[in-house]
């Protein structure tokens, strides 16, 4: 009897302890990557996944042409490069608060996760910074840059911690949160709110609420390109994302507080489209470009109750455009004015012998 009812007990741990393995791997598997989860509390929170990226692109294959010197002493000294050794990046933006009829700056704290020899790049960080300093075993290397504070923090062989806020609260929390990895907290706000709203498979997303009216100048294209964030809502939250498929699907969900807001904005939204797609668009000067035709054509938006939902399918071949070569152009095609020869010389007169 007491074998059985032994048996019983260690039966019931079993079940307890694969069923709590369970759901620990299921909610990781919908969590948002580790990298988010640890970002401090944002006005906006952009994740960015190279790895896929690189499969299709000419990322990191080769090293840029031209770099800036100071990027160029950057990679000799560490031997790290953006482009080839970034796996994945997390940012929260921080709008700031303006005072005085002046906008505040924006300012970052930054996740980066890749490949790096962890003790070139502290010797390298050793020298830029102006002094470094001592928080739960982790140094932060504090560096000066054009009027702020940069703040970086090597938390282990592949992944830092940047942030340029005034406080270094910020950072701390960054750090901390790194120490209790294994628990299962959710990241910020932002993210543990919207983030299972997010495509699954998505490589590039992001979650914001636009700024404030007042400074929507100098941070809207935070969110949207191309001048749309000041048509977004007040108080609205977009969620936007792309994500590999036969094509690379591009999504943008803008929540607003109800359905006549978003109405309004997809007329606003519709509007803009009906002018980009009447446009000749080009790449560099070649003309006009059927990848980029295709993509731009593919844009749609529609109300869908309090939210606006736009959508894109942007072919591969424009993908790799975008990240391989000069920026895309939006606007008429202008014709080159024809070559002229130039004028013959004129002969001098022969002098008179």
């Amino acid at each position: 009897m007491r074998n059985r009812r032994n048996q019983l007990w260690v039966a019931v741990a079993l079940v307890v302890i694969v069923g709590g393995i369970v759901t620990a791997v299921l909610l990781r598997k919908r969590a948002a990557p580790d990298a988010v989860r640890l970002l401090p509390e944002s006005d906006a929170v952009l994740y960015i996944n190279l790895e896929p990226i690189r499969l299709f692109t000419d990322i990191g294959k080769k090293p840029p042409k031209d770099r800036d010197p100071q990027y160029e002493d950057f990679v000799r000294q560490t031997g790290f490069e953006f482009e080839r050794d970034l796996d994945k990046a997390a940012f929260a933006i921080h709008y700031g608060a303006s005072s005085h009829g002046q906008s505040a700056d924006t300012r970052y704290s930054e996740i980066l996760q890749g490949r790096f020899d962890s003790a070139r790049v502290s010797d390298y960080l050793h020298k830029l910074a102006a002094h470094a300093e001592r928080y739960q075993d982790y140094d932060i290397f504090i560096i000066p840059m054009e009027g702020r504070t940069v703040r970086v923090a090597l938390l282990g062989i592949d992944i830092a911690a940047v942030s340029n806020t005034e406080s270094p609260d910020t950072i701390h929390g960054m750090i901390d949160r790194y120490k209790q990895a294994a628990l299962p907290f959710r990241g910020p706000p932002l993210v543990s709110d919207y983030y299972r709203r997010v495509p699954l498979g998505s490589i590039i997303w992001t979650i914001g609420r636009p700024p404030a009216a007042s400074s929507s100048q100098d941070h809207g294209e935070l969110l949207l390109p191309g001048g749309w964030s000041g048509l977004l809502p007040p108080d609205s939250v977009v969620i936007a994302s792309a994500r590999p498929l036969n094509d690379v699907r591009l999504r943008a969900d803008v929540i607003t507080h109800s359905d006549a807001e978003a109405h309004r904005f997809t007329e606003s939204v519709n509007t803009y489209l009906t002018l980009f797609k009447s446009l000749e668009i080009s790449i560099d000067t070649g003309g006009p470009d059927k990848d980029v035709k295709a993509a731009f054509e593919s844009l749609e938006v529609h109300a869908d109750g309090n939210e606006a939902v736009l959508t894109a399918k942007v072919p591969y071949a424009f993908f790799k455009k975008v990240l391989s070569e000069p920026p895309v152009e939006l606007g008429p095609e202008t014709q080159k004015p024809p070559e002229q020869n130039p004028p013959a010389a004129k002969k001098k007169p022969s002098k008179a012998k």
